[in-house]
């Protein structure tokens, strides 16, 4: 019984070693045939065509970090209405609700976070919320 369970297994085995073999041969022939440069500007970052000013480790307000996570929660529901929106004749009725149930407790989301402050970018919200923190 165990051996025919492992029997099952061998394609997976076959793909595992094939993906292995090709990693391993892409990584070989880049480093047979690949250049090799010794220049000064070899090790420099390069990004855009523009060379590097100044350091990397710059200090940005925590506004950036949450406008970015609310981009990425509120942009990913556009992945499920796409996907509701290809197959909404299949779905029927049933489908609608759900997708309106869904839309609206995202509208609840950002109806609340409105509300907070959380969107607000001046200078007097900034200032409220250190006021806040120096507090505590």
């Amino acid at each position: 019984m165990m051996t025919e369970h492992y029997g099952q297994l061998w394609p997976f085995a076959i793909y595992f070693l094939v993906v292995l073999i090709l990693a391993g041969g892409m990584l070989g022939v880049s480093f047979v045939l690949g250049q090799r440069h010794s220049e000064r500007a070899t090790g420099i970052p390069f990004e855009s065509g523009i060379p590097p000013t100044g350091t990397a480790r710059l200090r940005l307000l925590a506004e950036f970090y949450l406008l970015a996570m609310l981009f990425v929660i509120f942009d990913l529901e556009s992945v499920f209405i796409f996907a509701w929106a290809i197959s909404v004749r299949e779905l029927g009725w049933s489908g609608y609700i759900a997708v309106l149930i869904f839309v609206l407790t995202l509208a609840a989301a950002l109806a609340y976070l409105w509300r907070v402050g959380a969107l607000d970018w001046g200078r007097k919200k900034s200032e409220e919320w250190r006021a806040k923190g120096e507090k505590s």
